[in-house]
């Protein structure tokens, strides 16, 4: 059964559970746009720019996972991918140098929002812990999206050399214990191309893998856990406009959608 949750004033947001019968989960933690409803009259950042630094459409990307998780809440509320004192953007430097608030969060505010973190990996590790009884080992496919034309939409676009078309994170995992299921990972997305081009799939460039989710999970799980952090450059959108490219959406989610049997056949065979 879906799992939503919502604010405590009735607001639409939270986050869906999609259980699968599988080991393997994907997360699309940064594509939710919803603030509650005491946040929406304090927030003086645009819409559109603060879809500019969400990660919209990612859900579509994880849509042919077994089990899928969904949250709908925006991070310019409260961040799951950072610690869960910095989860909540207090000064433009944790922001990408954007001015969030019209004026500085109540403490109350701060508190629910870490309060959602809270129960966000209450709910994460009681999922998790419940695949990891039933299968043993898992693997999570944390997925995300970067912008590469942040000096504007007629500027140019970050250097390909600096900004693969995918990027792989992998800074807390134990890499040697995990490199069947990465490389497995790298290597089937790699075979696909995209537009009719090579895909350029490469690990640790423009991101690491350093965030929360990610971190929690290796923690949490150190020897029955892997999770693979995933950025996609918004090679599938406009990121000024926010018009998606939906061929190139499909293409992405295939992509994705190919790597779940092969990540299932090296789990059984690390026995």
């Amino acid at each position: 059964m879906d799992t939503l949750t919502t604010d405590s004033d009735g607001s639409p947001t939270g986050w869906t559970i999609k259980p699968g019968e599988s080991p393997v989960v994907g997360t699309a933690i940064h594509s939710g746009n919803d603030l509650g409803r005491a946040c929406q009259p304090l927030i003086c950042l645009a819409d559109a720019d603060r879809r500019r630094e969400e990660d919209p459409f990612t859900e579509r990307f994880i849509a042919d996972f077994p089990t899928q998780i969904i949250v709908h809440r925006s991070r310019f509320q409260v961040d799951l991918n950072r610690a869960r004192e910095a989860a909540v953007y207090l000064a433009p430097e944790q922001s990408w140098g954007l001015r969030v608030w019209r004026e500085q969060p109540s403490e109350e505010i701060v508190t629910e929002a870490r309060a959602f973190h809270d129960a966000y990996y209450g709910e994460l590790k009681r999922v998790l812990g419940e695949i990891e009884k039933r299968y043993g080992r898992f693997v999570l496919v944390d997925v995300h999206s970067y912008n590469h034309r942040r000096d504007g939409p007629e500027a140019m676009a970050a250097s390909q050399r600096e900004a693969p078309d995918i990027n792989i994170g992998t800074f807390s995992m134990d890499r040697e214990r995990w490199a069947p299921v990465v490389d497995a990972f790298i290597e089937t997305l790699r075979s696909h191309p995209f537009n009719g081009k090579p895909i350029d799939v490469r690990e640790n460039v423009s991101f690491q893998g350093k965030g929360e989710q990610t971190r929690f999970v290796h923690a949490n799980f150190p020897n029955t856990g892997c999770a693979i952090a995933v950025e996609f450059k918004k090679v599938f959108m406009d990121e000024w406009s926010g018009e998606p490219d939906q061929a190139a959406i499909d293409q992405l989610r295939a992509m994705l959608a190919s790597t779940v049997p092969v990540l299932e056949a090296v789990l059984r065979g690390m026995g």
